[in-house]
């Protein structure tokens, strides 16, 4: 798996929460966080690093700025679009930030989707704090666009075995495809370093896989790879790991 996937989704970094809705013969009081995602989006989309720095707090900026370097030298065509969220029960906002790019590296063509949803803190128009709470990514290489589905779950309950599944929507005929995953550790996802994958036959038209969740709380990351004659997909996948049914639905 290449580094330039880490990158895209570690340099996602943002939080937006929408306007209270008026009451009848009221007036809402401005959201803090009215504004941001535009001018997070234009930041992006104009590749103003400096403007995207003035969005971030002190404590933010320094990683920031690098890992929006990575992505901008890996991709440098990148398409950014933000999706305003309802914020959460807690207060704090929420935003889903999607990027599709393109490259051409080693005579072969890269295709990238990745998305993020982040809740934060915002004062003053600048995020100051941050947490991922989604993030999965698709990166293709090859002529074709591999028609798949990734089944994996958004949270699950620690010490809980659960179902990771990526099916070909389309029936591999006497193609012969090979595929694997790995759990990221901290490490990998932090410093985007590359995993090696160990790839076996897939039968049965995917990658089926059963997995089991920490004994704590956290987040658990998997990386896979699905290797096919028309190309390959690698994948990336956050799952949060909850201790209590309530938590599941938190989000």
């Amino acid at each position: 798996m290449r580094s330039s996937v880490r990158a895209a989704l570690l340099s996602l970094v943002c939080a937006l929460a929408l306007p209270l809705p008026v009451v009848a013969s009221s007036v809402a009081a401005p959201s803090p966080a009215a504004g941001y995602g535009s001018r997070l989006e234009m930041a992006l989309n104009s590749r103003d690093a400096e403007g995207l720095l003035h969005l971030t707090g002190p404590d933010l900026q320094s990683t920031i700025r690098r890992r929006y370097d990575d992505l901008s030298a890996a991709f440098p065509e990148a398409s950014w679009s933000v999706e305003a969220m309802d914020p959460l029960a807690d207060g704090r906002s929420r935003l889903r930030v999607n990027v599709r790019g393109t490259r051409q590296a080693d005579g072969l063509n890269y295709r990238l989707e990745a998305s993020q949803v982040l809740a934060g803190r915002i004062e003053a128009g600048v995020l100051l704090e941050e947490e991922v709470i989604d993030e999965h990514s698709l990166l293709r290489s090859g002529t074709a666009s591999l028609p798949i589905t990734v089944q994996v779950p958004d949270a699950v309950l620690t010490g809980s075995r659960y179902d990771i599944d990526v099916i070909f929507d389309e029936p591999l005929g006497q193609a012969v495809a090979a595929g694997g995953l790995i759990e990221l550790t901290p490490d990998q996802r932090l410093d985007q370093q590359r995993p090696t994958i160990q790839l076996a036959p897939l039968g049965g038209g995917g990658l089926f896989k059963q997995v089991q969740a920490p004994q704590r709380p956290g987040i658990q990351a998997w990386a896979l790879m699905l290797v096919h004659p028309d190309g390959v997909v690698t994948a990336t996948q956050q799952v949060r790991v909850v201790s209590t049914t309530a938590e599941l639905a938190r989000y």
